[in-house]
């Protein structure tokens, strides 16, 4: 049985679509099979098939984590010279 081909389009800036493709083409893939792949992982996982990550790499539990502490930290009125002294108070 041969399964009838859908049509995708996609909007994507100038810059984005020339670093992924200059990525893909050094591993031998073009843009559409990139695509057909990210697809049958969805399918395949039933969730995105990677972790998104923010612009300081962070995981989107990670970077709330790091919010959260950040808030604990300014709320409780602690500080420290150096970092070693806050590690230090930390595992004390």
């Amino acid at each position: 049985m041969i399964k009838k081909s859908e049509h995708i389009q996609v909007r994507i800036d100038a810059d984005t679509k020339r670093k992924a493709k200059e990525i893909l083409d050094s591993l031998g893939l073009d843009i559409s099979t990139a695509v057909k792949m990210l697809f049958k992982q969805i399918v395949n996982t039933k969730n995105l098939p990677y972790e998104i990550r923010d612009v300081n790499g962070f995981t989107l539990r990670g970077s709330q984590e790091l919010k959260e502490s950040i808030f604990e930290a300014e709320k409780s009125g602690e500080k420290f010279k150096s970092g070693k002294a806050l590690v230090k108070d930390a595992l004390s």
